[in-house]
């Protein structure tokens, strides 16, 4: 994969539970986490006294992270409802030159700031909150 542009990740979000995604935030900066928990199941008999783990065992979790400045007060409004009704409707991760990642995601922090000179900003936090697919672009 060549380098990418930064302002190609995207996060969209299905705000009305229809299907149809709409990019939730001008995002300046994102990051997008996958983590596999390990099982390990060395035992006195391990060959070699090597750690051996258990395939296909333990949990999986994305977490996404991104800042920047709200699209319109409608993407700003629904993320806000999102997190104090505690959903986890569908998001869709965009990653240019790999893939698209969609499910449920829970948004677990949002933050504001601003200067008194320039645009207000936020940083928001997901975390995946259910069985997520990937489709490679």
């Amino acid at each position: 994969m060549g380098a990418q542009s930064g302002k190609d990740l995207l996060i969209k979000i299905d705000l009305t539970g229809d299907g149809q995604f709409e990019t939730i935030a001008g995002l300046r900066a994102t990051r997008v986490s996958f983590n596999a928990e390990t099982v390990d199941v060395t035992s006195l008999e391990s060959r070699g006294g090597w750690r051996e783990l258990l395939a296909g065992a333990g949990v999986k979790s994305a977490t996404i992270a991104g800042s920047g400045v709200f699209r319109d007060a409608n993407t700003d409004e629904r993320a806000r409802q999102i997190f104090f009704d505690g959903e986890v409707p569908a998001f869709q991760v965009i990653i240019p030159g790999f893939g698209v990642v969609e499910g449920p995601f829970q948004i677990t922090a949002i933050d504001y700031a601003g200067s008194h000179n320039g645009e207000a900003t936020y940083e928001l936090s997901l975390a995946s909150a259910g069985v997520l697919s990937f489709t490679a672009l």
